[in-house]
């Protein structure tokens, strides 16, 4: 298991932390997803061999959040 933690921009609600659970969260080899409204961090913990990094972002991006580089 992997934990990856990227920073966000764009989420400010409720709303926001279950989409990016429930898309990120549904995604294989997925065990955790932890939304960190105020620092703008989502954590997860995942198999990278299933979802790798890259994967997850897409998705969070798909959702129509911005990744932070």
């Amino acid at each position: 298991m992997a934990q990856t933690i990227l920073k966000v921009d764009g989420m400010s609600c409720e709303h926001c932390v279950k989409a990016v659970t429930g898309a990120v969260g549904a995604l294989p080899g997925v065990t955790n997803v932890a939304v960190d409204l105020k620092g703008k961090t989502v954590t997860v913990e995942h198999d990278p061999g299933q979802s790798p990094p890259e994967k997850i972002k897409t998705e969070i991006e798909d959702q129509g959040y911005d990744i932070i580089a």
